[in-house]
């Protein structure tokens, strides 16, 4: 097969077999005389596996590790491993099918309606009416949820669970109305650390533990932006879509935050 008829074969374009190539996903087939790549069953093979894992949503370190464990393997074992990609695939689709229908279903739909029915009771029990912050939080919990993939999901509302605790959410609305007030304030306002020294008490252990894991970069060099999961990039970026959303003064709060957390840790 030459390159055209592999991408075509497999669903993909051209230019997606050479990226490929490129970052050592596709071994590169040794060119003919003719100056042509000839591609077999087994290129087939592996490029379709690199896609459905793609699409499951595996980043490209975790790709590679898959495709090293399939080396030395016989076609029939990497075929029958590629039956199990298709078939998470397939679960993964059912499961968004069954939560558009449950959507198609209400008479007026919501946008939290959009979310998982677990992490829809912990919004339900989250919100400080009439807070602005209390709509960020539960705007940014919605994305989280929604991009997640199953076990992020789980390990989120595990961390969540804490604070719907009816104390805890009594104490979680007074810190929304108290980051409400900072909306005009000046970041060196006194009442910001003394904010951020309560916002630390009130989060669990748990969830102050992966805050640090997820938002801090790990030591060392920065790395580019999307090079892997080692560079924790997500959680960085989590941190700009909020800090975008509020005033100084309410990032302040969050910088100090992260700094106290990191210092304990």
């Amino acid at each position: 097969m030459r390159i055209g008829e592999l991408a075509a074969l497999v669903g993909v374009s051209a230019r997606t077999v050479r990226h490929y190539h490129h970052l050592g996903l596709l071994p590169e087939p040794v060119r003919l005389a003719n100056g042509y790549r000839e591609y077999g069953l087994r290129d087939a093979v592996v490029l379709a596996r690199v896609r459905r894992l793609a699409e499951l949503g595996l980043s490209l370190d975790e790709i590679r590790d898959v495709l090293a464990d399939d080396r030395g393997k016989e076609l029939r074992e990497v075929l029958v491993e590629l039956d199990a990609d298709l078939a998470r695939q397939q679960e993964a689709i059912g499961a968004r099918r069954d939560r558009l229908a449950a959507l198609l279903a209400e008479a007026d739909p919501h946008p939290d309606s959009m979310v998982s029915p677990a992490m829809a009771a912990v919004l339900r029990d989250l919100p400080a009416t009439g807070s602005r912050f209390a709509e960020i939080d539960r705007e940014l919990l919605a994305l989280v949820d929604t991009v997640a993939d199953p076990s992020g999901r789980a390990q989120v509302l595990d961390l969540m669970r804490p604070l719907t605790e009816p104390d805890a959410l009594a104490r979680g609305h007074d810190l929304y109305r108290r980051l409400d007030e900072l909306a005009d304030a000046d970041p060196g306002d006194p009442r910001v650390a003394a904010l951020a020294a309560d916002l630390v008490g009130h989060l669990p252990g748990e969830m102050a533990a992966a805050m640090v894991a997820n938002l801090d970069p790990p030591p060392g060099p920065p790395r580019p932006p999307g090079s892997g999961p080692a560079e924790r990039p997500d959680g960085g970026r989590w941190l700009e879509t909020m800090y975008a959303e509020v005033s100084p003064a309410q990032a302040e709060v969050f910088q100090l935050v992260m700094t106290t957390l990191r210092e304990r840790t």
